[in-house]
């Protein structure tokens, strides 16, 4: 059966400034979007369709599991004022998808704001993976992102979302403007959670607000294909102590019948990254190769 895979790119547009006049508004935002679809034939998932279109990016290197690798990116190696950038896809029955991004998504000063947003569909006995890097928000950037997945029966989702405090090194310590995430996963129309995060100084000057820690992180497990990791995830989290002033604060709480839901806060983007990718460490036996192990 022949495999289509189409990625089309356009030329990039004038990136603008915010001394743009209002009537270049219109011409220097950058809208992208991609288009994924993955099936599965005979042991083996493909990437059956792969558009995308300026400035988003979509790669799909080979791997030596079952499951389809994509790895996002957009030109100019981050957001820039008026970005809108959108991602759809859908996983067919029986087969197992790995998304994430080739490194952290950063967002840069946008006084109009950028938007990004994800939904997806997850047929029955399929397995999404949906693990970027952090997200890192320059000083004055606005940023906004939805993530919407549906899930048939049986199907299982594995969702990392990660944030760190911004370019810390350089004094830039939670000074984005406005920073907005919801996340809705559904199951046959009923929400299995449906949240939203808002990070915006006009409620408090952040640094306070956020005190020691660095970064924040959610990773949430559903559906039976990962019956045992959860399992174990919730006992080992379950049972870490609580420790004054530690560098790093975690919980976990089920999701319905079958589901998890993680929380950390770190006081720094490594121990997030690291702690997190811990928690996963069942990735790459579910996926028949390890996805992190060419990027340090």
């Amino acid at each position: 059966m022949e495999i289509a895979r189409r990625v089309r790119q356009s030329h990039e547009p004038m990136i603008a400034s915010e001394h743009t006049p209002p009537q270049e508004v219109a011409r220097t935002r950058r809208a992208g979007s991609a288009r994924l679809a993955f099936e599965r034939v005979g042991n083996r998932t493909v990437v059956r369709t792969a558009l995308a279109h300026s400035p988003l990016r979509l790669l799909t290197p080979r791997n030596h599991g079952h499951a389809a690798w994509v790895y996002t990116s957009s030109l100019g190696g981050g957001l820039v004022d008026g970005d809108h950038l959108t991602v759809d896809l859908d996983v067919a029955e029986g087969a197992a998808a790995l998304l994430s991004s080739q490194g952290s998504t950063r967002v840069y000063r946008s006084p109009r704001g950028c938007r990004s947003e994800l939904s997806a569909r997850v047929a029955p006995g399929a397995l999404l993976a949906w693990v970027p890097d952090p997200t890192m928000c320059f000083t004055g950037a606005r940023y906004t992102q939805s993530q919407d997945i549906q899930l048939a029966p049986g199907a299982s989702l594995v969702l990392m979302e990660l944030l760190t405090a911004g370019r810390s090194a350089a004094g830039e310590r939670w000074a984005f403007t406005h920073y907005s995430s919801s996340l809705r996963v559904h199951r046959e129309g009923r929400a299995l959670i449906d949240e939203r995060w808002l990070l915006d100084p006009a409620h408090g000057v952040l640094p306070e607000r956020l005190g020691r820690f660095d970064a924040l992180g959610t990773v949430v497990l559903v559906g039976p294909a990962l019956d045992s990791a959860r399992e174990a995830l919730a006992a080992h989290v379950g049972s870490l102590p609580v420790t004054p002033r530690s560098g790093l604060v975690c919980s976990v709480s089920p999701l319905g019948t079958d589901g998890l839901v993680l929380r950390v806060a770190a006081t720094s983007a490594e121990a997030l990254l690291r702690t997190s990718r811990e928690w996963l460490s069942f990735l790459p036996s579910l996926l028949g190769d390890d996805p992190w192990a060419r990027r340090g």
